[in-house]
């Protein structure tokens, strides 16, 4: 890919409080998709608040990517049903690993680096923070889904240095 600025790694922590689907419970699982790409979480089985703690991988060849999720319950005998949806921009988390590359490191782990405020035009449920954590710059974020009756899921970005990219 001649136009890749990095690899954005999504670490899809959990679900919380997810529409049933089934009977009692729902077998869910997200897909994630960004241009032509698209990633899928394994199912989980008999929750509604699942712990995935799966890590998958986007390449991102464009800053002001947006990435559209939706969560689905996994079923056998018919199509699977739609549980919700969300997306969110990287473009916040982009500017600030702009920004901490300007200041050259020496600030503690932990450390805010930004805020990103919830807002009609995102999915945020609460404040998400981008942070020092461990040398590496991660946001965390809680998006709330869309056209569900309720639901959460707990996600937190990475970003990725490719070496030969053209980064950003």
């Amino acid at each position: 890919m001649e136009n890749l600025l990095g690899l954005l790694r999504i670490h899809v922590k959990r679900g919380v409080n997810l529409a049933i689907r089934d009977t009692s419970s729902s077998d869910p699982y997200i897909v994630f998709s960004s241009g032509k790409q698209k990633l899928k979480t394994r199912v989980i089985k008999h929750s509604i608040n699942p712990e995935w703690n799966d890590e998958l991988t986007l390449s991102v060849t464009d800053p002001n990517l947006t990435v559209k999720l939706t969560v689905y319950d996994k079923d056998l005998f018919s199509a699977d049903d739609k549980m919700g949806e969300a997306q969110f921009s990287i473009a916040p988390y982009l500017e600030a690993i702009k920004l901490h590359h300007k200041l050259e490191g020496g600030l503690p782990n932990g450390t805010i680096i930004m805020k990103v405020q919830p807002t009609r035009q995102n999915c945020l449920s609460e404040e998400s923070h981008i942070l020092l954590n461990q040398g590496k710059l991660v946001q965390n974020m809680f998006l709330r889904l869309q056209h569900v009756e309720c639901g959460e899921v707990e996600l937190q970005l990475e970003w990725i240095d490719v070496t030969g990219s053209k980064g950003f």
